[in-house]
């Protein structure tokens, strides 16, 4: 059975409702549901591939009746998480990116189980169902895996449960998270992508029926943002080393990091005179972006050199007038308040006319 496009789907939803209420109109209630019953979404942001085993392996794993070696072998688990009720064992290969990834990813999620242990969440996981009667994670893998290291597999907790699957997931992930400061920055960026994809989908829709596209306020309004926001993360996501640098790791605010992107655009403005960067501009910037956040040393084409003259001097009597006399105070026609002294052409071009006044006005050799 072939899953239907983004695009057929939303047209089903339109057919019920109209484009302001498609991300208003999603019922829900709280329940508790056993975890068991709950999938993780392999294709969202805040996922890490993670093999969910049952309590009674969990507890052979976790009394270290089990070595790292024969788990792989047993669960085919290279370059995987195994996570059950109090073992969370790294399977990723020892010191790669990947592995010290999954190791913050570990902390983190071993820091929330311990405080789902002694205390509810303020904000559960939210859920929605799937056609088998069980239910797949929306929003809150982090916290759902701190519920089955806690509680095990065979664990029930409580979940936000939305009564269907909502039009525009990724949107609605992005919406219910963009307030939270704990997710990491590549997780928001990523997660930002996503939703705007589906939204520039529900834009082309809305051209085509009502002759018009969504405006940026309507965009921003329906991710739950406010528009300068939007304007960081559109800026941040418009090129790939910048989210490729967050993905490795990197730590700079999203403030900052604006800044230098800003700083950068700006100058291949002024370098080529151009106010909107072409495709090969662009991906010029993006080398440079990456060499700057790795901290590679960028290449920096020389500046010319601005050169100041003053020509060649025969006459005695000129070259002390030039250096005991005011020349700005001459009559000379210059009109010093408009020469730009940073422009060594406008410099010289005046001081050439000042000469041409001295010998010409005191009768003096050059």
């Amino acid at each position: 059975m072939s899953i239907p496009s983004l695009e057929q789907q939303l047209s089903a939803e339109l057919n019920r409702m109209d484009f302001s209420k498609i991300l208003v109109e999603q019922p829900y209630e709280y329940q508790s549901i056993f975890l068991n019953r709950i999938q993780p979404d392999s294709k969202n942001a805040r996922f890490f591939p993670a093999v969910i085993v049952s309590d009674q392996l969990a507890y052979q794993i976790a009394t270290k009746r089990l070595s790292k070696a024969q788990l792989i072998k047993r669960l085919d688990c290279v370059d995987r998480v195994v996570i059950g009720k109090s073992c969370i064992v790294n399977c990723f290969n020892r010191g790669s990116v990947e592995w010290k990834k999954a190791n913050v990813s570990i902390a983190s999620i071993i820091e929330l189980a311990a405080n789902v242990s002694v205390s509810e969440l303020i904000q559960v996981p939210t859920i929605y169902p799937l056609d088998d009667s069980n239910y797949q994670i929306l929003t809150g893998h982090r916290r759902f895996f701190a519920m089955l290291y806690s509680n095990g597999i065979d664990g029930a907790a409580h979940f936000k449960v939305y009564r269907n699957k909502p039009s525009l997931p990724r949107t609605k992930q992005f919406q219910e998270n963009a307030s939270r400061e704990d997710l990491p920055q590549y997780g928001k960026l990523q997660a930002f992508q996503e939703a705007r994809l589906e939204l520039e989908t529900l834009s082309a829709m809305r051209q085509r029926a009502e002759g018009k596209n969504l405006t940026v306020r309507e965009i921003s309004s329906l991710l739950g943002i406010s528009m300068g926001a939007f304007d960081n993360y559109n800026v941040l996501t418009r090129y790939p080393a910048v989210v490729e640098a967050y993905q490795n790791g990197n730590s700079t605010s999203f403030i900052a990091m604006k800044k230098i992107v800003v700083r950068e655009e700006a100058l291949v403005r002024k370098k080529t005179g151009q106010s909107v960067l072409d495709v090969e501009q662009k991906r010029s910037l993006n080398k440079r972006l990456a060499n700057i956040l790795s901290n590679t040393a960028v290449e920096e084409s020389p500046s010319k050199k601005k050169r100041y003259r003053l020509g060649t001097i025969e006459s005695a009597e000129l070259m002390k007038v030039i250096l005991t006399e005011n020349l700005l105070e001459l009559d000379s026609g210059v009109d010093w308040t408009t020469v730009d002294w940073a422009q060594p052409k406008a410099v010289n071009d005046a001081f050439e006319r000042v000469l041409s006044f001295l010998t010409s006005s005191r009768n003096l050799a050059q």
